[in-house]
């Protein structure tokens, strides 16, 4: 499956939507939409992963990038797959730097 990555934003969060395969060969378009939501200055940077069935380690190079690149802004994971995405976060020890959501509630965000 193709890799699309989908920017919204609004009320100071910034929302990318991912689906398909997250690997060496689309990372550059995570970091291009990261890249856009930095520019907007959310206070939360929210991550649908719910429809995204692979992430390479260059995927989570640009998770981290994200981390870095927004400072102190709540990154959240919402909806990873468990044996595949939400696994190589874990074993990282990623989801240490970030807050996984299993549904996205708009009023959790930013509460955290």
């Amino acid at each position: 499956m193709a890799f699309n990555a989908t920017l919204e934003t609004s009320d100071d969060i910034a929302k990318i939507t991912l689906s398909g395969e997250l690997d060496a060969s689309t990372a550059s378009e995570l970091k291009a939409k990261v890249e856009e939501a930095a520019a907007q200055n959310p206070k939360s940077l929210v991550l649908m992963m719910a429809d995204l069935e692979y992430m390479a380690s260059a995927g989570l190079r640009v998770l981290i990038f994200a981390k870095q690149k927004m400072g102190a802004v709540n990154i959240y994971i919402v909806g990873a797959q468990k044996d595949t995405v939400l696994e190589t976060i874990i074993k990282t020890g990623f989801h240490h730097s970030v807050i996984l959501l299993d549904e996205y509630d708009a009023a959790k965000i930013g509460k955290a």
